[in-house]
């Protein structure tokens, strides 16, 4: 028999995080779900063990992060975060700091939603912050990495975003056309993402960064 494993999530509340936990609580091959946040979480299923922490704190709770394969979510919008500064906060350094923490306790295995685009020498800020944050996870020191960088999200929010929701309904309408090379800006789900995560982290491959289409077919 395998033994079971244990998943610590860091951005559950989002849109690819709320898939995450649904499709590890239904994955047999986990038997504990960690996940951190820093608000008030409803654990739904007796897997989940919530840790409410402190991101600015990281002495306070690094002695928790320990387990076997560390699935990271976080990010946020410019209007949410406030500031360049704040976003740069939370969509760059948080994940950094986590992967460097996991790598220190001995995780192994690390999954991070980035973004379509990611590049460090941007000019786009956004893209650049996905990309700075991509080289930092590169950087921490965990032997498997798995960096996602699916496209548009589809699926359904906690807090409604006008801009997103009207781009959701024109990608439903053209994402049949965007086949061949374009396949990778179709829109894609985020539990299509999540379920990507959790397989590709198994894949036997050195291969980090998987396109949005790539995420398409393994998160069938």
């Amino acid at each position: 028999m395998n033994e079971k494993r244990s998943a610590l999530v860091f951005g559950a509340t989002g849109l690819v995080g709320r898939y995450l936990v649904e499709e590890l609580i239904d994955n047999q091959e986990y038997s504990l779900i960690k996940v951190f946040g820093r608000g008030e979480y409803q654990a739904k299923n007796e897997k989940i063990e919530y840790h409410r922490i402190d991101f600015d704190q990281p002495g306070s709770w690094s002695g928790r992060v320990t387990g076997d394969d560390l699935f990271v979510c976080l990010g946020t919008t410019i209007r949410k975060a406030g500031s360049v500064a704040m976003m740069e906060r939370i969509d760059r350094d948080y994940p950094a700091s986590i992967a460097r923490i996991g790598a220190e306790n001995g995780i192994r295995r690390v999954a991070v939603v980035s973004s379509m685009g990611a590049n460090p020498a941007s000019k786009n800020y956004y893209l650049r912050i996905k990309g700075q944050m991509e080289e930092r996870i590169m950087a921490a020191g965990i032997a498997k990495k798995v960096i996602v960088r699916p496209s548009m999200l589809m699926g359904d929010r906690v807090e409604f975003r006008f801009s997103e929701w009207l781009a959701k309904g024109v990608m439903t309408v053209i994402n049949p056309l965007l086949a061949g090379s374009a396949r990778k800006y179709r829109g894609i789900h985020g539990r299509t993402v999540a379920r990507a995560m959790i397989g590709l982290l198994k894949f036997p491959s050195d291969q980090v960064v998987f396109q949005s289409d790539r995420l398409l077919d393994e998160g069938r």
